[in-house]
């Protein structure tokens, strides 16, 4: 990439953060370093989770701002340098990854670059928005309980949640250690898959990553997959809009079946104390020392993770244990599960509660009602973003779930929507 393409991107971003609040910080100096390889050519933007050598890792929150700054990049970051992308900066994000919304009261919130009075999702919000802004081709985020799924259905991007394990995490600050994952935005499948082989690779520095080696992608290509819906928990809580984006996906993927997931809303409910409980005594110590620096209600949650007794988060690993059990027995007859990414498009930045069927719902935990009851199995899911039929509206995105190490299934769903027309990333038209 030659300094006037650098120039045109930076350019871009300057002209439209001011609306949008995807970037926190820019890093023009790294991104002026000559590139090549298989994302050459490509730039990437990169969650505030992120370490990046001459950046401090603020996690969105005031309380690390003073904090030195990187000196080493985080083990994705360099990666996705080594393979030739670029990188343009650090994008806005929940305060500590506590948040579906990106509503961050520090920094302001990011808004969705398709409808600027709404949600980017969170809590990768920042890096989503950058992507479907076409402000970065690809974007790094982190999904503990659906923080890449939501955004990518919010914002109308292709995002991959890999299987647990199976990227590195060095360098990227901790929310719940057990839970959390390294993820990617994009605008294609291709640059997906491409970017994805390129994060992938054992590092011996990271205890908590799998000792599996890389599986490479390659392009990704259609091909027969068994395929079935998932219902009860799911289709409980999809709108109108989701189960309509469901409905063409399964077409499309020939899924006639539709098979539950019995502890669907336990696993749910056992994914928020495994994540509270975990966070909670990552930051005990910032409790007492600093809690009035904290958003007001990510110190709330955080003060209540604290509190927690031990045998709620036990119990929640007895369930999660459970739940991974019934996943794998669907995998012994499908390759692939389908399930909404959220319960509808993104709603108004401010949105309190949200109605779902008769139930009156707290909007940020609303939107991650689908994603959350499978972040404790591990597996790996895509999300292809899908547009209302006429035309005009907001996209929701479905939810490609493989089994275990299985992301080229997910990957050549997500090809095959997108061949097929009925998946796609446009720019958006800001």
């Amino acid at each position: 990439m030659n300094a006037s393409d650098l120039s045109m991107y930076f350019d871009r971003i300057n002209a439209l953060n001011p609306r949008l609040n995807a970037f926190i910080d820019l890093v023009p100096g790294r991104a002026a370093a000559p590139a090549s390889g298989p994302l050459a050519g490509k730039t990437f933007a990169f969650k505030d989770l992120y370490d990046f050598v001459g950046l401090t890792t603020r996690a969105g929150s005031a309380i690390l701002a003073d904090n030195p700054p990187a000196t080493e990049d985080a083990a994705a970051v360099a990666s996705l340098i080594h393979a030739g992308a670029v990188p343009l900066g650090a994008t806005n994000m929940d305060e500590f990854a506590l948040g579906f919304t990106t509503e961050n009261s520090h920094v302001g919130p990011a808004h969705n670059p398709h409808d600027l009075t709404r949600t980017a999702g969170g809590s990768s919000g920042g890096s989503a928005a950058a992507v479907a802004a076409g402000l970065a081709d690809l974007a790094l985020g982190t999904d503990t309980n659906g923080s890449v799924r939501v955004p990518a259905s919010f914002c109308g991007v292709f995002g991959l949640k890999p299987t647990f394990g199976r990227l590195s995490r060095r360098g990227v600050f901790p929310f719940s250690t057990s839970l959390d994952h390294v993820g990617l935005f994009a605008r294609t499948v291709e640059d997906l898959a491409v970017g994805y082989d390129a994060l992938q690779g054992r590092d011996p520095r990271d205890p908590m990553q799998a000792d599996r080696p890389p599986e490479p992608v390659g392009m990704p290509e259609a091909r027969p997959l068994r395929v079935a819906v998932l219902g009860y928990h799911f289709s409980r809580y999809a709108g109108e809009a989701a189960a309509e984006a469901l409905a063409k996906a399964a077409r499309v993927l020939q899924a006639n079946d539709t098979v539950d997931v019995a502890l669907a809303s336990a696993a749910r409910a056992a994914g928020a104390l495994i994540t509270y409980a975990e966070a909670g005594e990552l930051h005990r110590e910032r409790l007492k020392t600093d809690r009035h620096r904290l958003d007001p209600m990510i110190r709330y949650r955080l003060t209540a993770a604290a509190l927690m007794p031990a045998q709620w988060y036990l119990q929640a690993q007895r369930v999660r244990r459970l739940l991974k059990q019934q996943i794998d027995a669907l995998f012994e007859t499908y390759d692939l599960l389908l399930a909404p990414a959220t319960p509808f498009p993104a709603f108004a930045i401010g949105t309190e509660t949200v109605e779902l069927g008769d139930e009156i719902i707290p909007a940020r935990s609303a939107a991650g009602i689908m994603t959350q009851p499978l972040t404790p199995a591990g597996v790996p899911v895509a999300v292809a973003p899908l547009w209302p039929a006429e035309g005009h509206g907001l996209p929701v995105g479905v939810q490609l779930i493989a089994r275990p190490w299985a992301e080229a299934d997910a990957l050549a769903a997500a090809f095959m929507l997108e061949q097929a027309g009925a998946a796609n990333a446009p720019v958006a038209n800001l």
